[in-house]
């Protein structure tokens, strides 16, 4: 039986969430529950505006690879784009060959076909060395190529790896390194896509196209207190914070001098809020004498924002959305960086606005087929994304692809792109054709694109026949050999399993048997294996420590990959089986499912759709939601699917009778609950949309007769 838990919080955090962030009891208790009580994280559920990304220019090296993509261009250099076969790597290629395409590069794309290997190699180095190719962007790859890197920097050619996967010790060199994970990136958050980080680059290529671009200016402030007045400043540059300055001063007791003022804004263009009155303020503080070179910023600003136009900077910080979640105090000249910042996205964006949505539905269903958490910056990104596409807009191949899976005219969610969408463009790069997936999304002919989205779905067919005939061979194969491992792990080696089709195998052995799995294939040059962990322990520490067997490896805590020479396949598997007993799981066998409300009958009804809403996108690290009502009445069952093996059930609570259905719970009725019965029950809610009608619908999670279920 499963653990029912429902995690107490406390009243006063749940008042104190409601208030502070405008939103009702329910949705705040289920914020605490979940553990997302500061305000940096709650913005992530509570906003969704792009201004609340994380800036570009974070990363370490972002200036450094703006810079050398733009010498590329105005030397008129020959670029090429390098990407993985997956979903990941598709869509980071579209974007980032889009982007310099429109900035005038000569770029080529290029993503392994086939069964070529994971990452570059060296036969591609040497193709593009030869048609005189001086610069290689790696996307979604390129973390673990130390080899091949240094290849290219032999034959001339400089490399920018853009990545999001585990980096090995040693980081390969010389190349310039745009990746989240690596040790002082600079980067905030470490969880994106290889798309979301092409994204950034994107995103800083196109601001380097205005004349802001490392550009650093101040912005200044002055407020009076008590008997003294105090002067702000922060250096800005890229959108980036740079340096910060502050000084109280008591007029009459220092000249300019004395203070630390002059070598900060030495060299500087100020922008101030209000000059007129700026300029008081420091003439009542140092004199008349003195001058300072200031700009007043805001009409500037209020061209773009229009009302903020008579706003002071007190105003401002009290409207500041950003300083709502913002645990410290929050001035009011970081007020005025936030609205200037603001100002500069939404100057500088404007021109770009539809390839930069565009870009971001791409983005989204990046990261739900990654499997990226959907917390911090990622819930902007695939909120946005999923916004855009459900506002009709859809990207030119999207749209195709859509039609053909009958996803056109009805509300996309995170779910839909996961069990419908993004299977078919990974089937691309599973049979080696990712080439047609990329086409997909850069062919400018609408009835090529029409083809080309059939043709996906032809892939995506022979895909599914292959994933069946690899489970025949695994299933029974994966169970016997955990005797062999300690029984912490399941391992299958068997040549007849298409590579395409190993991720799909070895994730669902690992869900079936609840141990980390790894299943092996080969190809005529070498052997391809992937590796998928489950209760918290982390399968790339396993692969590490077998790394001399492999070809190269790599991927992320749960999910990894690797190739290996034939001959080494039996050797790694006899050190698996050794390494075996020292596997440790975090997390207990159990099923256990955490309930996030407690709903009275009264309180079950639409309207619980808008709190469904605001915790959207779910997936890897957001759930859905799990509500628990008891003492409800089965008034109706029928038996539903083609193999009879799924119920939909019709329950009475709160007067209405509710349509319910229970997958792969048909040998339950009668058995452990039957039509009459007053039950208790956990489960989601969400719109049925059929012939055009809206409807709630509740899926059971799990169920009970009232009273024969503790929850802890």
């Amino acid at each position: 039986m499963s653990i029912w838990k429902k995690k107490d919080v406390a009243k006063e955090i749940v008042q104190e969430i409601s208030k502070r962030y405008s939103c009702d009891l329910l949705t705040a208790s289920i914020l605490a529950r979940r553990g997302i009580t500061d305000g940096k994280d709650i913005l992530f559920y509570t906003e969704k505006d792009q201004r609340y990304l994380h800036n570009p220019f974070l990363f370490e090296n972002m200036e450094d690879a703006v810079d050398r993509i733009l010498d590329a261009k105005d030397e008129e250099e020959k670029v090429l784009i390098f990407g993985d076969r997956d979903v990941d790597g598709i869509t980071s290629t579209t974007i980032l060959y889009q982007c310099l395409k429109d900035l005038g590069l000569d770029v080529q794309y290029k993503l392994p076909s086939g069964d070529e290997a994971y990452g570059i190699s060296k036969e591609v180095i040497d193709e593009f060395a030869q048609n005189y190719g001086s610069l290689i962007i790696t996307v979604d790859c390129g973390i673990s190529n130390n080899e091949e890197i240094a290849y290219a920097a032999e034959k001339g050619i400089d490399v920018i790896v853009t990545d999001h996967h585990n980096p090995p010790q040693e980081l390969p060199s010389p190349a310039i390194i745009i990746d989240p994970k690596i040790e002082n990136s600079g980067y905030p958050f470490a969880d994106i896509s290889g798309c979301a980080v092409a994204y950034k680059l994107v995103q800083a290529l196109r601001f380097s196209r205005c004349s802001m671009y490392k550009q650093e200016i101040c912005l200044m402030n002055v407020r009076p207190i008590t008997d003294a007045y105090i002067i702000e400043c922060i250096k800005v540059q890229n959108m980036t914070e740079k340096a910060r300055l502050t000084e109280t001063i008591i007029p009459g007791l220092v000249n300019i001098q004395q203070t630390r003022l002059l070598p900060f804004l030495q060299g500087q263009q100020i922008f101030v809020w209000d000059k007129a009155v700026q300029t008081k303020l420091l003439s009542t503080i140092f004199g008349n004498g003195i001058e300072f070179n200031m700009l007043d910023i805001r009409d500037e600003i209020a061209k773009i924002i229009p009302s903020v136009a008579n706003m002071s900077l007190l105003r401002l910080k009290s409207l500041s959305t950003i300083g709502k979640y913002d645990e410290s105090a929050c001035t009011e000249l970081d007020g005025f960086f936030n609205i200037f910042i603001t100002y500069i996205q939404q100057a500088i964006f404007k021109n770009n606005n539809e390839r930069n949505n565009f870009d971001l539905q791409l983005v989204a269903i990046a990261a739900i087929a990654d499997i990226m958490p959907l917390v911090n910056e990622n819930r902007i990104l695939v909120k946005q994304g999923l916004d855009s596409i459900n506002s009709g807009k859809i990207r030119p191949g999207l749209i195709e692809l859509m039609a053909r899976l009958n996803l056109i005219g009805k509300k996309v969610t995170s779910t839909d792109l996961s069990w419908g969408l993004i299977p078919a463009l990974n089937a691309t790069g599973r049979l080696g054709e990712p080439q047609t997936a990329l086409e997909l999304f850069i062919n400018q002919d609408a009835n090529e694109r029409d083809k080309i989205a059939q043709r996906i779905i032809e892939l995506n067919q022979e895909r599914k026949k292959l994933g069946v005939e690899a489970w025949n061979y695994c299933e029974q194969a994966g169970f016997n050999s955990l005797k062999n491992f300690n029984n912490n792990l399941a391992v299958v080696h068997d040549s007849r399993i298409n590579r395409g089709v190993t991720g799909i195998v070895t994730s669902r052995l690992m869900n079936i048997l609840n141990v980390p799995a790894i299943v092996i294939t080969e190809t005529e040059e070498c052997a391809i294996g992937s590796a998928r962990s489950t209760r918290g322990y982390k399968i790339t520490s396993l692969l590490d420590q077998c790394s001399e067997f492999f070809i190269n490896h790599g991927g992320h805590d749960f999910a990894a990959g690797f190739s290996l020479p034939k001959e080494n396949v039996n050797p790694f598997i006899e050190k698996l089986k050794k390494l075996s007993v020292l596997i440790e799981f975090s997390e207990t066998s159990e099923e256990i499912i955490n309930i996030d409300a407690q709903l009275p009958h009264n309180y079950l009804s639409p309207d619980i759709l808008k709190i469904v809403d605001l915790f959207e996108p779910y997936g890897e690290s957001n759930a859905s939601l799990n509500f628990f009502t008891d003492k409800v009445k089965i008034v109706d069952a029928n038996l539903i699917g083609t193999d009879k093996t799924h119920l939909k059930l019709t329950i009475l609570c709160g007067g209405t009778k509710w349509p319910a259905l229970y997958w792969n719970a048909s040998e339950k009725i009668k058995r452990d609950f039957d039509i009459g019965d007053t039950v208790d029950i956990i489960y989601e809610v969400s719109r049925n949309i059929f012939n055009g009608m809206e409807n709630t619908q509740l899926t059971i999670v799990d169920l009970c007769k009232s009273g024969e279920h503790k929850i802890v």
